[in-house]
């Protein structure tokens, strides 16, 4: 057994998305552009209705998945295609855009705390222009395992013999949520065929012995068990896996495709009004 260590620590820049909306962003940053098979990762948070009420207006995608998962607040989404939702607190969202979505991601509070993630997953070529899809599913459908210490929401893949609720068949995605107590532990068994992570949002924590402040992501080495302790304080973070493609990652805004002309079909599609090709099928629970 040989633990994964830090292969590289990116603390997370802080951007304007969507109507002025300041995220904490790791994943897709000149420090690190991308994770195979993870394009973005975006962490929103902010107690001060001026800095999210505006959200994220229509905007096109195509080519990725979008996973949206609420920590606090609630977020309507409506797409192009007459989907529409209400995501709520420690709910998710999976939004396969493929051959084109329009969508936007609205806040439905005046005031408290608006917090989550946005993790941009990419398609292989054979998937990027086939059908939409749509998931969404409340907080009390994703199950919760207490090991050791440790409280661990599983939203995908699969940890301690509990499967989370979203499928992501591409790329095989596990996604914890784990929160540690002061001074606890966590231990996985994950092997190096998968790229991932751990991005701390609330305490600290170390990994491999190597501590990680809050707001910070590590990539992980090679070798097959992920070890992470918590600092003094506790520690809550996402733990995220994948299977990497290995394709070509052309991409231009909320474009993402294998090759420059792909993507000049992309921006003529979305000026000519032909982006949208096809509904999503939506499965909300």
């Amino acid at each position: 057994m040989s633990t994964r260590t830090i292969r590289q620590r990116v603390p997370a820049l802080e951007v304007t998305e969507g109507a002025g909306v300041t995220v904490h962003r790791s994943i897709g940053t000149p420090a690190l552009r991308n994770l195979d098979p993870f394009l973005m990762l975006d962490h929103f948070g902010s107690n001060n209705p001026d800095e999210y009420i505006a959200g994220f207006p229509d905007h096109p995608h195509r080519g990725f998945i979008t996973f949206t998962y609420m920590l606090d607040g609630h977020m309507q989404h409506r797409d192009s295609m007459g989907n529409q939702g209400e995501l709520m607190p420690g709910g998710v969202q999976w939004m396969k855009a493929a051959s084109g979505v329009i969508h936007s991601e609205m806040p439905r509070q005046a005031n408290g705390l608006m917090r989550g993630f946005q993790l941009w997953i990419n398609l292989p070529a054979n998937e990027k222009m086939s059908d939409p899809a749509y998931q969404e599913f409340s907080a009390g459908t994703i199950p919760e395992v207490t090991l050791d210490g440790a409280r661990v929401r599983v939203l995908a893949g699969e940890f301690n013999a509990t499967r989370g609720v979203i499928n992501d068949p591409s790329t095989e995605v596990l996604y914890l949520d784990v929160a540690l107590p002061a001074d606890g532990a966590f231990s996985l068994p994950l092997d190096a065929s998968r790229d991932a992570f751990v991005y701390v949002f609330e305490g600290s924590a170390s990994l491999a012995g190597d501590t990680l402040a809050k707001h910070t992501l590590a990539t992980l080495g090679s070798g097959d068990t992920v070890e992470v302790g918590a600092g003094p304080d506790g520690a809550r973070f996402i733990l995220v896996a994948g299977k990497p493609i290995g394709e070509p990652v052309v991409q231009y805004g909320p474009f993402v495709m294998n090759t420059r002309e792909e993507i000049e079909q992309a921006m003529s599609d979305y000026r000519d009004g032909k982006l949208v090709q096809t509904r999503a099928s939506m499965s909300s629970h």
